[in-house]
């Protein structure tokens, strides 16, 4: 993962950073794999299913890869199609190729993840877990809240891509 020679060096940092940002929301979420249920209560949900562990899983590896591909908008593999890519390999990445989806992708994080504090005011009709105690609700949120950051990061990482890329 070789930084484009025109990044920016906060560009490249910030885009380190983003799967240390989201691990703690990662790990956090790997108990519930084994139906741990870290101290939330819902007398109505419905019994573990026997493929929760590998989708628990599955989910938080997942996460973590997306995080790793925004490394895409700061290096040179983010400009130029890798030589294994049939038909494309060696070619230049047009930028709207990786800005159209990256912004959607941000966008979309951002509509999923940043109502977050709406929940726990209870404002609009959004609600949050019940917990058993304080605490495990201040473990909740100090694990989960990081992933509020996951849209604009990649929405900010889209914008430097686009202005290192666009024609001149």
């Amino acid at each position: 993962m070789t930084p484009s020679a025109r990044s920016p060096s906060g560009a490249l940092r910030l885009a380190k950073a983003l799967p240390v940002v989201l691990l703690p929301h990662c790990l956090w979420r790997l108990p519930f794999g084994v139906n741990f249920q870290m101290g939330t209560v819902d007398p109505a949900a419905p019994p573990f299913p026997w493929w929760g562990p590998a989708y628990i899983v599955g989910l938080s590896v997942l996460t973590e890869a997306l995080a790793l591909l925004t490394m895409g908008l700061v290096s040179s593999w983010g400009e130029v199609f890798p030589r294994w890519v049939p038909f494309l390999g060696g070619r230049r990445v047009p930028p709207l190729a990786a800005v159209i989806p990256a912004t959607l992708g941000g966008l979309g994080l951002v509509a999923l993840w940043d109502p977050m504090p709406l929940a726990w005011f209870g404002l609009l009709g959004f609600h949050e877990a019940a917990f058993t105690n304080g605490w495990w609700k201040l473990l909740a949120r100090v694990c989960v809240s990081p992933v509020m950051l996951w849209g604009p990061i990649v929405l900010t990482l889209t914008y430097a891509y686009y202005k290192r890329r666009r024609p001149v």
